[in-house]
């Protein structure tokens, strides 16, 4: 059975401040000519779909086109809802497409019923398991102390009645401990949402979401991130994107590979004097640049960006900047409240600190989420 490991779409998702409608709708259609030449049995998003719980209508139309076009194909397609999703609006409407063989990941009851699909070497059984929290599970399991996301995982995951001798899937959205990160994912400081891979140890082949950077946990082909379609950070910019594909044979036998995606631009960074990168080709590429001149240049920015327009970030790397960070390291936010930390945030953007009435509202705010995570 062959199947198209997809997730972390973040439709609706902004490079700083700079739209990616254009380049998502590229790779989506790109997306889907590889499902259309793979002619896989099934696709599975495992998670994130949009950027946000509440997407803008321009990203629920993009997905709206991407879904129905895969539906058109004619091959089941499966998604869970990621930590950036509402997992109400995501299954609002399941048990209609379910005849169009389209299955949505519903809220999280404390059961999950698996979508069990058929080829010649018998049954497969697909478990959609939307992200959650330790909040999330607690109330379906009283007589269990559910304390943390490893619990709250387990628990899912150990409540599932798996046939062991049939060949069985999970689509999971979680932060799996081993896999590597970067700038562009929301994850926990101090490893909160840090799940063991030993969970999915009893799973066929788990097609994870969360994490950016396409990767085996552990070496595992089985434990695999897909990774997302398209670069979300800089700190990418050197990694390749590409769509997984996964072929189960009989129980026991899997085979892992990676299809390369070409986007419309490229994310690169740029170092160098501004003469040398002032001499680099025109690019519409989205750009990152670092300057090594010890004397800044006027109007840099606009000047560069007459040859890059997508000119994203500048910044300077010389001894003045670096004598400036030298200095900052010296404050560690870690040792700052979360108050602390957005007070000075305000203060930064606004030139004025935030009102006591402000100060007492932010606190409680803190207060209610942290409640709601416990």
């Amino acid at each position: 059975m062959k199947l198209i490991h997809l997730s972390d779409l973040h439709i609706g998702k902004k490079l700083r401040e700079m739209s990616l409608a254009e380049d998502q709708r590229h790779i989506l259609g790109q997306i889907l000519r590889i499902v259309s030449q793979e002619d896989p049995d099934c696709v599975i998003i495992a998670g994130d779909i949009y950027d946000r719980s509440a997407p803008p209508a321009e990203a629920v139309a993009m997905f709206d086109d991407f879904l129905t076009s895969l539906a058109e194909l004619g091959k089941p397609v499966m998604l869970i809802s990621g930590n950036h999703d509402s997992p109400e609006r995501i299954a609002f409407g399941g048990r209609i497409m379910e005849k169009r063989g389209v299955y949505f990941s519903p809220v999280y009851s404390g059961k999950i019923a698996p979508v069990t699909l058929s080829d010649e070497y018998g049954e497969v059984d697909f478990w959609l398991l939307p992200f959650v929290r330790p909040a999330t599970v607690r109330p379906f399991f009283e007589d269990s102390q559910i304390n943390t996301y490893n619990d709250a995982v387990s628990a899912a995951v150990g409540a599932l009645e798996l046939d062991s001798s049939r060949r069985n899937v999970i689509a999971a959205h979680q932060f799996v401990t081993g896999a590597y990160c970067c700038d562009s994912e929301e994850i926990s400081v101090g490893g909160t949402e840090n799940v063991d891979a030993g969970i999915f140890e009893k799973f066929d082949y788990a097609a994870l979401g969360h994490i950016h950077n396409p990767q085996n946990i552990g070496g595992d082909p089985r434990i695999r991130y897909c990774g997302t379609p398209l670069k979300y950070s800089f700190s990418e910019a050197k990694r390749d994107k590409s769509v997984t594909v996964a072929e189960l044979g009989e129980k026991g036998s899997l085979t892992v590979r990676e299809v390369p995606l070409e986007p419309l631009h490229e994310v690169r960074e740029l170092r160098g004097s501004f003469e040398e990168i002032w001499q680099e080709p025109y690019s519409e590429d989205f750009l990152h640049i670092v300057l090594t001149d010890e004397e800044e240049t006027p109007d840099a920015l606009g000047k560069l960006r007459v040859r890059f327009p997508a000119l994203l970030h500048l910044e300077y790397d010389n001894r003045r900047t670096r004598a400036i960070g030298a200095v900052s390291e010296g404050a560690q936010t870690g040792e700052k409240l979360p108050s602390e930390l957005f007070a000075e945030f305000y203060e930064l953007r606004n030139g004025q600190e935030l009102t006591e009435e402000q100060q007492g509202f932010i606190e409680e705010l803190i207060k209610e989420i942290w409640e709601e995570e416990e």
